[in-house]
């Protein structure tokens, strides 16, 4: 039997002597540590061709990539499984005699994500193991085929040429069976007694059913086709790629309906994983995996109801200063959300000059980052709108990173499905979290650092990636003062601590507490951290994908302990603070705790 346990605690003690320093030389044990370590790489690359063309390496040897899409089969997951519990295996079977500290550190970021790897593919039914889609439904409202794809090959598939035309159809062509494949997933985990709540179901029907419906020339992945193609004198691929949309795609939808609609009588409306098959473990492996700690559900809820009161405290003197002073805070908030001066008009007018205004606080806010930061990425931002085809069950907010090329920006979409969700004293804070100092300066920073191996560079941890925006958050309203004179933007700012503070309590609430949906929807409304609108769709993605809300409370709790523990140490230097956790890339938050710290 492997000891997964020892494995970890090796690697990460190894690691702890690898603070970012100067580069010490190369040992056989590192070529050999390398050697496997990027063969797994490019065997994963070489599988899902989305990430090839995400991380731009469709090219060369690998340009037959561009033209395919990832195998969604249940053979393909099985052999994905196997691979999993082979690779902790042979990591836990490396001498590791002779690793330098930069050894150390891959091999610690490996042993994690291997481990977490192998405990997912011991569940026999969703995605336990599958990086951004791991949860226990394989389609939700979130996730699947129908809503990645399309939105895939509307931004990041490349049409540079007739080839890229050519492939943008190939690509098409196996859209269909992707879906077909995953239909028959989710029939199959049906018969294991995991079905999705009967709203997650409803949700993903309505998503699946607008996609099904629209006609295919108005797809805007066949828009963007029909315009670069035309924009390089080529003609036609508009009709073609309308054409396998009407022959191949929507019958395919239509199965993918059918198979909801008939697990939809069956469906409960009890809304945590705890109902599963080992559900509780699902759940505890749910938190390892997202917050990469050994936290337990009761932990985090202390943690995430200690934090809402301290947080909830500091917004009402705010409030009060300012002349709010009857109700709850939760009540306040609310009248704030509402004030028709906090919002942007719900059209497609006011929606532009939203994303306008947006992006000119991002320039505007580059310029100041050298005061803080001794090295800064070379790819730019931009801040554009969530597709509104998939707006309904997708995320408040989200970022992509650049290729490894950079041949591409970097990109923060928000969505604006209504703009009542996002008051105007709170966009601020969601800029800085999504683009600069947030996300966009961390990825883009990881992926151009070429000291570090390719598969560290393509690869992260949603605790410290989403940790260090959220800790850029309040890099912006401490360190930078932008709110010095715009205290209601202050409020933005401490409002989304606590709204990330709720998710703690609310999330373990729903999967570890056993509360309902609508339990989970009144504590995040009463608290102030999202109005009903907006938490409703909160809760949903909760119950899509247990945990994951976690992880960007948790990672920031690290960081900012981290940073105060240096602060307390003599001829502290926040720039120096900043590079030091930079510079490693992402890593899970016991290795980024042990590097610190040396």
């Amino acid at each position: 039997m492997i000891d997964r346990r020892r494995l970890l605690q090796t690697a990460a003690a190894g690691a702890s002597l690898a603070f970012a320093g100067p580069a010490l030389a190369r040992s056989e044990a590192d070529d050999r540590l390398d050697a496997m370590l990027n063969r797994w790489f490019d065997e994963d690359v070489d599988t899902s061709p989305e990430t090839a063309t995400n991380l731009g390496l469709d090219r060369g040897e690998r340009t037959h990539l561009s033209s395919k899409l990832s195998d969604r089969s249940e053979a393909a997951w099985m052999t994905d499984r196997a691979t999993a519990n082979a690779r902790l295996q042979s990591l836990a079977d490396f001498d590791q005699t002779g690793l330098t500290r930069p050894g150390t550190v891959n091999l610690a970021v490996a042993a994690f994500r291997a481990q977490t790897a192998s405990t997912g593919a011991a569940f026999d039914y969703g995605s336990a193991m599958e990086g951004g889609r791991m949860g226990p439904y394989l389609v939700n409202q979130m996730t699947g085929s129908y809503f990645t794809v399309p939105d895939f090959m509307d931004t990041q598939h490349r049409v540079e040429d007739r080839d890229g035309a050519e492939a943008f159809l190939g690509r098409l062509s196996g859209f269909a069976p992707n879906l077909d494949a995953e239909t028959a997933r989710i029939d199959r985990d049906a018969g294991k007694g995991v079905i999705p709540p009967d709203f997650i179901i409803d949700l993903t029907l309505g998503q699946l059913k607008a996609t099904r419906a629209q006609p295919a020339p108005d797809m805007a992945m066949i828009r963007t086709l029909e315009r670069k193609a035309t924009a390089l004198g080529l003609t036609g691929y508009a009709d073609r790629a309308a054409a396998i949309v009407d022959a191949e795609v929507k019958p395919a939808l239509d199965r993918q309906i059918a198979i909801f609609e008939r697990l939809r009588p069956n469906a409960v409306h009890d809304a945590g994983v705890w109902r599963l098959p080992d559900g509780e473990r699902f759940y505890a492996h749910g938190l390892k995996y997202w917050t990469t700690t050994s936290m337990t559900p009761d932990e985090v809820h202390a943690v995430g109801l200690e934090q809402v009161a301290s947080i909830s405290a500091e917004i009402d003197t705010i409030l009060k200063a300012q002349g709010m002073t009857q109700g709850t805070v939760g009540q306040r908030i609310d009248a704030l959300n509402k004030d028709p001066a906090q919002l942007w008009p719900n059209t497609d007018e006011g929606k532009a000059a939203l994303i306008e205004s947006l992006n000119r606080q991002v320039a505007a806010l580059d310029p100041l980052l050298p005061r803080l930061f001794g090295r800064l990425p070379r790819s730019k931002v931009e801040v554009r709108r969530v597709p509104p085809a998939i707006e309904a069950g997708a995320p408040g907010g989200y970022y992509q990173g650049p290729p490894l090329d950079g041949s591409r920006p970097g990109a923060y979409y928000i969505n604006l499905r209504d703009t009542a969700n996002w008051p105007k004293f709170s966009l601020p804070t969601l800029t800085y979290h999504e683009a600069s100092p947030g996300h966009h300066l961390q990825v883009a920073l990881q992926r151009e650092t070429e000291s570090l191996p390719a598969w560290r560079r393509a690869n992260g941890f949603s605790a410290y990636s989403e940790g260090w925006a959220l800790y850029a958050e309040a890099v912006a309203a401490d360190d930078l003062n932008v709110y010095a004179d715009d205290p209601l933007g202050r409020v933005g700012f401490l409002m989304s601590y606590l709204f990330r503070a709720v998710r703690l309590v609310v999330d373990t609430g729903l999967h570890h507490k056993r509360w309902s949906r609508e339990q989970a929807v009144d504590y995040m409304v009463e608290s102030g951290a999202k109005p009903v609108g907006a938490a409703n769709s909160e809760i949903n993605r909760y119950c899509a994908m247990p945990a994951q809300a976690c992880s960007y409370k948790i990672g920031h709790t690290v960081i900012a302990r981290l940073r105060a523990e240096a602060q307390a140490r003599p001829g502290f230097n926040l720039r120096r603070f900043h590079d030091a956790v930079l510079v490693n890339g992402s890593t899970p938050l016991s290795v980024l705790e042990d590097l610190m710290r040396t």
